[in-house]
């Protein structure tokens, strides 16, 4: 069972950048360097927007084919209202099922406004968002495989389970970080301690950089200072 974490926690979080939580996950060594953040096909859409924080939201949806009969989707018609069932902070995160993926999206600029007031931080969706204008507005965070101008005929075919966005397998209550470099998976019962680590990767790389800027530099003397790398135990 996943912690149920705060929304002053999960703020800790937010206050760094995605590199810095991805540094801070890999000094922990609690996973392989190469798992749990959002690899190719997904980018952020709101890169004027400061680092979101909050726990998984999941939805399944397709967009491309039409329904059988003459007439909208229904599908999962009241998904909107059973999000209120979500932790707080929250991010949506949505699977698009169809063979070619972003067609049509789901959430647009009045999804957006709704989403936001309900207290999400962003959507991340291996599908498409439309109206990226007023998530920046807002201040909603979007991460997309497309965009699209419209919903074509996106409706939502499953709510609640394990999803699998840009090579990361997110289930519902898991805590997702993102900014303008993508966004990471976050083992929800390690927050305190990966945002700790996160200050100390800031500060390392604080000093580094004031080094290079100063009089006096030398590889030799950046190596001393450096030491050992820690993800590379």
């Amino acid at each position: 069972m996943k912690p149920i974490l705060s929304a002053l926690t999960l703020s800790k979080l937010s206050g760094f950048d995605s590199c810095s939580i991805a540094n801070a996950i890999d000094s922990l060594g609690v996973r392989m360097l190469n798992e749990g953040f959002g690899g190719t096909g997904i980018a952020c859409r709101t890169q004027e927007l400061p680092p979101m924080a909050g726990v998984a939201v999941t939805l399944k949806v397709r967009s491309s084919d039409p329904p059988m009969k003459r007439a909208f989707y229904l599908g999962q018609a009241d998904w909107s209202e059973r999000l209120e069932e979500a932790s707080f902070p929250r991010v949506l995160v949505i699977e698009d099922m169809d063979a070619r993926p972003g067609r049509g999206a789901l959430v647009g600029p009045a999804h957006a406004c709704v989403i936001k007031a309900m207290g999400f931080a962003g959507v991340i969706t291996t599908g498409a968002v439309r109206g990226t204008q007023r998530f920046s507005e807002i201040g909603l965070h979007a991460f997309s495989g497309n965009v699209s101008p419209s919903h074509a005929y996106c409706h939502v075919v499953e709510m609640g389970g394990k999803v699998v966005v840009a090579g990361v397998e997110i289930e519902p209550g898991d805590v997702i970080h993102g900014d303008r470099d993508g966004f990471v998976s976050v083992p929800a019962d390690m927050v305190e301690k990966i945002a700790d680590a996160a200050q100390l990767s800031v500060e390392r790389e604080r000093v580094i950089c004031e080094f290079c800027n100063a009089r006096g530099f030398s590889l030799a003397k950046l190596r001393a200072l450096i030491g050992p790398d820690p993800t590379r135990r």
